[in-house]
């Protein structure tokens, strides 16, 4: 049976259709709204009501972690492993002044023989060693602290003045010497020094003479060339020289530790003197005592 469209049933079934339609279509644009933008809303709502307290806390810890942030990443780039320093030089790493200054210590030891400088040094040939210590700068310069004892014999006509049998002169210093490196990159590199300080020279002349000496067993006499007359003076001095060194150790050849040879020459400025040491004849020495001491040795 067919309805008309224009009877009351037909009217409210089609008003209701329509009714649901409708409010299905509402529903779902609500859903869609709520979905998006609601939850920013909602946060903004949220962060608007404690604004105050929750930026405040916000900006302290960010603040806080980029401190720290920095702080740990300032060893990676200020060179923990040593090659670039607190201010970019080598030997260094973090740890404050103590340890900015141990990694940092130089030693050197060494030692070889002297050579007269001049015809009228009034000393020959003889022996020496040198210790230092003191602090590597940066790569390019150190500054040690250095004592050195050389021994060198007398010239002949000096002893003979005055009627001794032997002689030898005894020099000991401390001086203060920058050492210069001009390739301290290199495995084989090369370096200039020199420096100044006090020095002290004694001059001593020698007698065999015999000597009695004892042992658990028995006692004996040997001949031993004892000092029989001597003079001294204390001056300042200077020396200046050069030296070439071989890197070793490292894993590419870059360690500390350094072979070295060199050559200085030594001034003194020791007076002239006129003495009759200890009675013996008299005898003249000219004024200022120049050697060339050569070493071996090693630093770092």
């Amino acid at each position: 049976m067919t309805l008309p469209l224009g009877t009351p049933l037909m009217r409210r079934i089609l008003s209701s259709a329509a009714a649901m339609v409708l409010a299905a279509t509402f529903a779902s644009a609500q859903s869609q709204v709520s979905s998006t933008p609601s939850s920013g809303l909602a946060y903004s709502a949220s962060s608007d009501a404690s604004s105050n307290d929750s930026s405040s806390t916000a900006f302290n810890n960010e603040t806080v972690s980029s401190l720290f942030k920095a702080d740990e990443a300032e060893p990676v780039a200020g060179g923990g492993g040593g090659n670039a320093g607190a201010n970019g030089q080598e030997y260094g790493g973090g740890g404050g002044w103590k340890h900015y200054v141990s990694s940092r210590w130089a030693f050197e030891a060494g030692g070889g023989a002297n050579a007269p400088a001049g015809d009228k040094s009034y000393i020959t040939w003889g022996g020496q060693f040198t210790v230092g210590g003191g602090l590597n700068f940066n790569k390019h310069l150190a500054a040690l602290i250095e004592y050195q004892f050389m021994d060198d014999k007398l010239p002949g006509a000096l002893i003979a003045e005055t009627g001794a049998d032997g002689g030898h002169a005894h020099i000991w210093s401390f001086t203060i010497a920058p050492v210069i490196d001009l390739m301290p990159k290199a495995t084989n590199d090369v370096y200039v020094t020199g420096g100044g300080g006090f020095y002290r020279k004694v001059t001593s002349f020698t007698d065999p003479e015999e000597e009695e000496y004892c042992t658990y067993y028995y006692c004996g006499t040997e001949t031993e060339n004892a000092v029989v007359g001597h003079f001294s003076s204390n001056q300042g001095g200077f020396n200046i020289g050069a030296g070439f060194q071989h890197r070793v150790g490292g894993l590419y050849g870059d360690g500390k530790t350094k072979l070295f040879i060199e050559a200085r020459y030594v001034e003194l400025f020791s007076p002239a003197s006129i003495s009759n040491p200890n009675g013996l004849g008299t005898t003249a020495v000219a004024a200022d005592t120049k050697v060339v001491p050569i070493s071996l040795g090693v630093r770092f």
